[in-house]
């Protein structure tokens, strides 16, 4: 005998428990923590602080960076928390990642034309552009492992959104604890190699969400 709709859903339906938000909020809270400090360790510890950085902070590029960098990051976990609920719209949020991105390249260009023709190599590649990338990955690696341990209490369904929005907020979160230790203040360089940084970890994730996410 088969069952009707209304009895099928009201069977399932009876067990269900609402979700508990404080738990959420304890892995949100734990997870970001500690892999904020973990970040911050492998910087110190592995790649060192820029020693010019408390002069650094007193310059007008510096904050372009920071804020570049943080604005992206809680861009990005926004997007992981609705990625994280099933039927949950990310609305405007890739929009507004896309505005502080492209304000970036408008400053990067900016500077490159205005700058002398001899000097431009040096903005866009700066002292640093080989490695830049692959160590905001590196740095990235705690916090993208916590994002993924985040969604797995959650109920994701678009798995492999899921993993790059997970990757993407790693890297940019990382991006901005690696400025500790980066010498580099021009926009050109940041538009370019901070973005690629971001990127890696975003590709990977795009590639790990199905596999590690699935229910």
């Amino acid at each position: 005998m088969y069952m009707r709709t209304e009895n099928l859903t009201a069977v399932l339906a009876a067990n269900l428990e609402p979700v508990d938000a404080r738990r959420t909020t304890w892995r949100y809270a734990l997870g970001m923590t500690a892999s904020a400090l973990a970040a911050l360790i492998l910087t110190a510890g592995v790649l060192h602080v820029n020693p010019a950085l408390p002069h650094e902070v007193s310059e007008f590029a510096f904050w372009v960076r920071e804020l570049y960098c943080a604005s992206l990051g809680v861009l990005a976990v926004l997007c992981v928390a609705r990625l994280g609920r099933p039927g949950t719209r990310l609305g405007l949020l890739p929009t507004g990642i896309a505005v502080v991105v492209l304000s970036m390249w408008i400053l990067a260009a900016i500077s490159v034309f205005s700058a002398a023709s001899q000097s431009r190599v040096h903005l866009l590649l700066g002292t640093t552009f080989a490695v830049c990338p692959f160590l905001i990955a590196f740095i990235s690696a705690p916090l993208f492992f916590a994002f993924l341990w985040i969604l797995k209490d959650l109920a994701p369904t678009r798995l492999r959104w899921a993993g790059a929005g997970a990757g993407f907020a790693a890297g940019a979160i990382g991006a901005l604890v690696y400025t500790l230790h980066c010498p580099e203040l021009t926009t050109p360089f940041i538009a370019t190699w901070y973005l690629l940084g971001m990127l890696i970890p975003t590709a990977i994730g795009a590639w790990l969400g199905p596999r590690l996410l699935r229910w």
